[in-house]
């Protein structure tokens, strides 16, 4: 063959496939298949990016203030004076976490966040626990967020609250479904709410803050809900500062959702990305430390059976009116949409450990709309069951929360700050190619070495305080969970590595000869046209055939003798007694005898006639033999199955 290109010789020919997917009910519901060259065409812009990959942190504002005051009902009501100052703490602590996932957006302009950074810079072993941490996160994401959404709708409507599970679980699906359409499409259809739902928060903290001090008719909330505390205290204590500040740096979960998918943002990526996580934590910041203030000046009461949002609005907006009802509707879309951020990272970051061999290989593959649906399909399961285990509630979940996230945190800051020492040793002009970005000498990497170095001792103290504090209350499970997926990734690389190694062409040599003997068994139920094909192709391949017929019913047996006899060409058959009507296993112990007494370099050809039927309901009424034969036999090295198929076809239109 001449390649065209250059005229030399080639044995490889390029060709591109006419082929298409069919219109099936799936491209109903997801949209058409996509080509690879749209994948151009599917990235995103800041604004819609704030949509997809902030939603999560922008909803935390919906439940973090309530978390902290939970944690400080155990020493009464006086304790919610705490809550205001250890708001300002967490997003002092953002800000810490912000500006070093801005450098580190720079710096990795391909994504991957925590597992990339920790990889090149720490070693393999860090970046699979800060992988399992961040799958961990946004599986209890997905969890947390719908639950809380889920809580909202019952806070309006309390009649709904025995059908919470089935609600979340149903939410579950729809963002689901979004995300198989691909980023771009869950994207635009989120964005409007997403803004709708920052728009109405900043008015309601805005109007909430002009009755307060302008005005002063703001109030306090009318008939609170029942106070709960999960503990009781006499007084305000360290550890329970501590605890209520762990409690709200649930603030905190998303922040890093942006450097994880910077792939998906138009060019210059890394700067849309970095602008994006700005905008994302100015808000954040604004309505976290709103609604906390204002949940101190009305005296709001952590409940489940009202959430801190309800209870906010219908004082704000006095009663449970249009502006009530339009706010409580857009927090639980933005809850629920939270989920997507989770749906646009879980199955880009699994992908990315796939593609390193620590997860099953499926979770690289990109289905019809450019996304990695197996991903997605896998978080939405996962996540539907953690729903139904905890009964959807988000009091139960949020123990499991945060610490993955604040573990990714420390592993990716501590990884970018040995990465800058490493870029200080260079000399200026010089570069080291890493496996996933250039080092390149810069002249402050002194100052950035100290930001990211901070930024990981705040988070790591964080995460051990939200491990003590939240131990007893379910986080042992967490702690438990991630050396579990550690060991699972290990096993899962071994099993790819082991594998790659036996099927490696390296030191190989040159392709062993061919075997010296071939054997064909041929299994026959009966003598026909099938059969007689299959015999055919069988002496195309060795001249050493046993036919084999395992004896049911004699009567059988001896019409099967007597046909063979006519038509078997002289090749010999075994003719297999089976007193107990047995058909496979005697057929399998004769196969295992010829294969014990093999000789060397001989290949056993199991070589079966397969009846092809033209429908499934005429494929039901017939034994697949070869199906069956394969899958017992498929493990034995040295034995060979074929299945030759035979088509029985209606020709009577041939005769004229």
């Amino acid at each position: 063959m001449i390649n065209q290109n250059d005229n030399s010789q080639t044995s490889i020919i390029e060709r591109t496939a006419d082929a298409r997917p069919p219109r099936t009910l799936r491209s109903w519901l997801i949209g058409r298949p996509l080509s690879t060259a749209d994948a151009a065409h599917q990235t995103i812009g800041k604004a819609i990016g704030l949509a997809v990959f902030a939603s999560d942190a922008l909803s935390s504002t919906a439940y973090a203030t309530q978390e902290i005051l939970v944690i400080l009902a155990a020493a009464g009501t006086l304790a919610f004076g705490a809550v205001f100052p250890i708001s300002i703490a967490i997003v002092v602590l953002l800000a810490i976490v912000t500006i070093s996932y801005e450098q580190t957006i720079h710096a990795y302009p391909d994504g991957g966040g925590a597992y990339i950074v920790a990889r090149d810079n720490l070693g393999e072993f860090p970046a699979l626990v800060a992988g399992a941490a961040l799958l961990t996160d946004y599986i209890l994401t997905v969890s947390v967020s719908i639950a809380s959404g889920v809580a909202q709708i019952t806070s309006a409507f309390p009649t709904l609250y025995d059908y919470r599970v089935v609600l979340s679980v149903g939410f579950i699906f729809f963002v689901m479904l979004m995300n198989l359409r691909g980023v771009k499409e869950s994207g635009t259809a989120f964005a409007i709410p997403t803004y709708f739902f920052v728009g109405l928060m900043l008015v309601t903290v805005g109007a909430g803050i002009f009755r307060l001090f302008v005005t002063q008719t703001l109030g306090t909330v009318i008939n609170p809900p029942e106070m709960e505390a999960l503990e009781t205290v006499s007084k305000i204590t360290p550890f329970l500062i501590l605890h209520a500040f762990a409690s709200g740096t649930t603030a905190l979960t998303g922040v890093e959702a942006i450097s994880n998918g910077i792939t998906a943002f138009k060019e210059p990526r890394s700067k849309n990305a970095g602008v994006t996580l700005i905008w994302m934590s100015l808000i954040l910041g604004v309505l976290f430390l709103g609604i906390s203030y204002l949940a101190k000046a009305i005296h709001v009461v952590p409940s489940e059976g009202e959430t801190v949002i309800s209870q906010l609005a219908r004082t704000v907006f006095a009663g449970r009116g249009i502006w009530y009802l339009l706010l409580i509707a857009a927090t639980t879309v933005i809850l629920i949409m939270a989920a997507n951020t989770a749906f646009a990272d879980f199955p880009r970051l699994g992908a990315l450990v796939a593609k390193d061999g620590f997860l099953p290989r499926q979770l690289n593959y990109r289905g019809s709309r450019l996304v990695y649906s197996r991903g997605i399909l896998a978080l939405a399961g996962i996540a539907s069951v953690l729903l139904v285990i905890f009964k959807a509630s988000v009091t139960r979940l949020i123990p499991l929360y945060a610490i993955g996230v604040f573990l990714s945190f420390t592993l990716s800051q501590g990884g970018m700050a040995l990465r800058w020492y490493k870029i200080g040793k260079l000399k200026p002009g010089e570069e080291k190619v890493e496996r996933g970005s250039t080092l390149r000498f810069v002249k402050d990497w002194r100052m950035k070495m100290t930001v990211n170095g901070f930024g990981a001792l705040c988070t790591a103290v964080v995460m051990i305080v939200f491990a003590i504090t939240k131990f007893h209350d379910g986080a042992w499970v967490v702690l438990i969970l991630i050396p579990a997926l550690v060991a699972g990734f290990w096993m899962i690389h071994v099993h790819y590595t082991t594998l790659a190694k036996k099927l490696s062409l390296d030191n190989f040599g040159v392709v062993p000869p061919h075997t010296t003997r071939h054997r064909v068994i041929m299994p026959v139920s009966g003598v026909h046209q099938g059969t007689l094909a299959a015999l055919r192709y069988a002496k195309m391949l060795s001249t050493d055939i046993t036919a084999v017929h395992v004896s049911v019913e004699p009567e059988d047996a001896e019409k099967v003798r007597q046909k063979w006899e006519l038509w078997g060409e002289g090749v010999r058959m075994v003719m297999l007694n089976s007193p107990y009507r047995l058909f496979l296993e005697p057929l399998l112990g004769y196969i295992a005898e010829i294969a014990r007494h093999r000789q060397q370099n001989e290949t056993i050809t199991i070589l079966v006639p397969e009846f092809v039927a033209e429908s499934r309901v005429a494929a039901a009424l017939h034994t697949n033999t070869a199906e069956l034969l394969r899958s017992q036999l498929k493990r034995q090295v040295g034995v060979v199955i074929i299945s030759v198929p035979y088509h029985v076809k209606d020709n009577s239109h041939y005769a004229q």
